[in-house]
């Protein structure tokens, strides 16, 4: 997945604003679910909520304004009630290392109590992305 940084997502210095790399991961992680048929809004419906209980990042150079960054998302650990996304976001021109992290996710019913992962949805997490 490919993010250009847009003025909006900077500071006045023209640098990345730190927050906004966690809303990248979060859009990476939808992208992640999608490429592999699984839609949040549908798991939402049919009462499978993700919330994130642990996040971690890795600052390692600056995202630029004008820049365009790659981000590589892989599933590396899975419970039976949590997984954890893990993020690599590059430069796309450099291929430098700009910030890499991690999110654990929790599944819920949507009401806040924890349930275990269905089975389906850890072969998905799991699968390679559908052809598009």
């Amino acid at each position: 997945m490919e993010i250009r940084i847009y003025y909006e997502d900077t500071d006045c210095g023209g640098v990345v604003y730190y927050a906004n790399y966690l809303k990248y991961f979060e859009r990476a992680r939808t992208e992640y679910l999608e490429s592999r048929g699984r839609s949040v809004a549908s798991l939402m419906e049919q009462g499978t909520v993700f919330v994130v209980v642990h996040a971690e990042v890795h600052y390692r150079s600056p995202g630029r304004y004008g820049e365009t960054l790659v981000v590589a998302t892989t599933v590396s650990d899975v419970t039976r009630a949590s997984f954890t996304f893990a993020h690599v976001l590059r430069e796309k021109v450099s291929g430098r290392v700009v910030v890499e992290g991690s999110a654990r996710l929790a599944v819920t019913d949507g009401n806040g109590k924890v349930k275990r992962l269905d089975k389906t949805i850890v072969a998905a997490l799991q699968s390679p992305p559908q052809p598009s």
